[in-house]
């Protein structure tokens, strides 16, 4: 006997009811019994694409000793500790031991919600040791900037231009740097993304707009801070001497 997917039952009998017919699963005859509804996809596996047969030959069929994994199904309403409890008691009465794991899903979900926060954990960790190294490196070419242009700086001030109109200059600069890097990040990330879709198209992967205007705005306000400095010292400098210096 075997339940059979809906997928699998278009693909082998078409539009003909499956009913009483006959497939072959390890070169062995099944009776199909019944189908099942339509469940999707989920991570990338088709979960329409099966076949369902009883346990016992499927040990024989496969040639295997023992189960890996029972997986039990009830109703909304009901309590999963007094389920799980319950399904323990059966299993010690018939092992006369406990030999086994039994693991609800609040449990498996509570697993997955402390991994996801470790890995959150990481990845923000590393976000701010990447922000603190892209602030020195903008910090140190914005120096090296104004030490570079001291003359032209000399310049612009004897033609001129006043320390706040310098200072600016170098904050803008600071600002459109770090917000290039800032892009390229989004997108790397937003590619990644991308190819995570293509692979696994059933796994929740997207990049909110919200998230992206916040990366970009967080990579503005660390390049504007990391040009203050340098931007302050090329405005305090006296025009005579910054021209003596060319």
């Amino acid at each position: 006997m075997t339940v059979l997917g809906p997928k699998l039952q278009r693909e082998l009998f078409g539009d003909r009811n499956p009913l009483g017919e006959y497939v072959r699963i390890g070169g062995e005859r099944f009776q199909v019994i019944g189908l099942l509804e339509p469940k999707g996809r989920f991570l990338g596996f088709d979960l329409d694409d099966t076949a369902y047969i009883p346990v016992g030959r499927a040990l024989k069929l496969f040639n295997r000793d023992e189960l890996v994994e029972i997986d039990v199904m009830f109703s909304p309403g009901l309590d999963g500790a007094r389920v799980a409890q319950g399904v323990k008691d059966v299993m010690i009465a018939r092992h006369g031991e406990e030999d086994f794991n039994v693991v609800t899903q609040d449990e498996m979900l509570g697993v997955l919600d402390r991994v996801m926060g470790i890995v959150s954990a990481a990845v923000g960790g590393i976000g701010a040791i990447s922000l603190v190294v892209g602030a020195i490196g903008i910090l140190t070419m914005m120096w090296i900037a104004v030490n570079e242009r001291t003359s032209e700086i000399g310049l612009a001030k004897a033609l001129g231009a006043t320390a706040g109109q310098v200072q600016a200059l170098f904050l803008v600069e600071a600002g459109m740097l770090s917000l290039l890097g800032g892009a390229l990040g989004v997108g790397v990330g937003m590619g990644l993304a991308w190819l995570l879709r293509a692979a696994l198209p059933e796994l929740p992967v997207r990049t909110p707009p919200g998230y992206v205007v916040a990366a970009l705005a967080v990579s503005l306000a660390v390049g504007l801070a990391s040009g203050v400095m340098p931007a302050r010292r090329a405005a305090r400098l006296d025009p005579i001497e910054a021209l003596h210096a060319e």
